[in-house]
């Protein structure tokens, strides 16, 4: 059984040979193979080698062209900075009055250099995996896209005092994302992943408002695409529960500060993707707690559930901790009650 075929019988709920194994790898897979950040920010020959030797070392069942949350930001004007070896930084918000919103096309941005060089990654991945493994390309959620071109405390000031320009501008935002994820599918992704980080910071209320209609249409035009629409909003979203699965996501992404078996339960028939804690438990923590945690999401999370790490493998995380994972999910049908 291959990584694909893995992946499609797992979503099923359908019997597999040992659970898929989705870790967020960036920053981590850029040190794996002695490349600096800037290069794998920058260049997406640089973060293709670098997911295949991660796929390979560590029993991955993904490739991702998930890298930075400035990819369409940089593409409308966004001044980004990319340190030689450290992470991008958003100079100023491109949005700093609201009277700023005239200065944004009416609709989707054509896609520049950042968001091409995402959609090259795609085709690489297609050529050197596709058919075998998932490809997972990436979008922000029109809010988090808001946010990066606003910033987060001045954004949310505006669900107040600017309610219906705030909807402008994530109609703006949504255009492009629903544009970024529709080509990715086209390029050769099979998993249009999308960031909503900032959903977890604000109450049920403000996502159903703000947020959820958005990611809807991202993926049901992903969907309509052929794409699997997969929900990641990094922190706590135990409050969020109920709502995100509405959100047309087949695969949902849970940190580690959320209960594992209340998602599972929540999400019906969308997989659960986690969710023990990437810091504690993987970078700090020894094999053997590693294998525990594995094993007890994916009896948590059942017959839909993914292995993965609450958010993104950190810098410095033991190899030995990535192979007590992958053992973990190799040996879990024999260990299960």
């Amino acid at each position: 059984m291959n990584s694909s075929e893995r992946m499609s019988e797992r979503l099923r709920g359908h019997e597999v040979d040992r659970p898929p194994n989705f870790d967020i790898m960036m920053v981590f897979a850029a040190h794996y193979i002695g490349q600096n950040l800037s290069d794998y920010y920058l260049d997406h020959r640089v973060l293709c080698d670098a997911n295949l030797m991660v796929l390979d070392a560590f029993d991955l069942d993904i490739v991702q062209a998930i890298s930075d949350p400035y990819r369409e930001a940089a593409d409308f004007g966004v001044d980004v900075e990319f340190p030689d070896d450290g992470m991008p930084v958003r100079k100023v918000p491109l949005l700093a009055e609201p009277e700023d919103i005239g200065n944004l096309p009416s609709q989707a941005i054509e896609f520049g250099q950042r968001m091409n060089d995402r959609l090259e990654a795609v085709r690489l991945f297609r050529e050197q995996v596709g058919g075998e493994v998932p490809i997972m390309g990436w979008v922000e959620g029109a809010l988090a896209e808001a946010n990066v071109l606003r910033g987060d405390v001045t954004l949310m000031m505006d669900f107040y005092h600017r309610p219906d320009w705030v909807h402008e501008l994530l109609e703006i935002c949504v255009q492009t994302e629903i544009a970024f994820a529709k080509a990715q599918v086209d390029a050769g992704a099979d998993i249009i992943g999308l960031g909503d980080a900032i959903a977890s910071q604000i109450s049920p209320e403000l996502y159903e408002h703000f947020a959820l209609p958005y990611e809807r249409r991202i993926f049901d035009a992903a969907k309509e695409a052929g794409g699997i629409p997969r929900l990641h909003i990094c922190g706590d979203t135990t409050h969020l529960l109920s709502l995100m699965p509405t959100s047309g996501a087949d695969i949902i992404d849970i940190d580690w500060m959320v209960d594992m078996g209340a998602a599972a339960e929540a999400f019906g028939s969308a997989a659960v993707c986690g969710n023990f804690d990437p810091v504690e438990v993987m970078r700090n923590g020894t094999p053997a707690a590693v294998k525990k945690a594995t094993t007890q999401c994916m009896r948590d999370g059942g017959n839909h559930s993914i292995s993965a790490a609450g958010c993104e493998i950190p810098d410095g995380t033991p190899e030995e901790n990535l192979l007590a994972q992958a053992e973990a999910l190799r040996t879990f049908q024999h260990d299960s009650p």
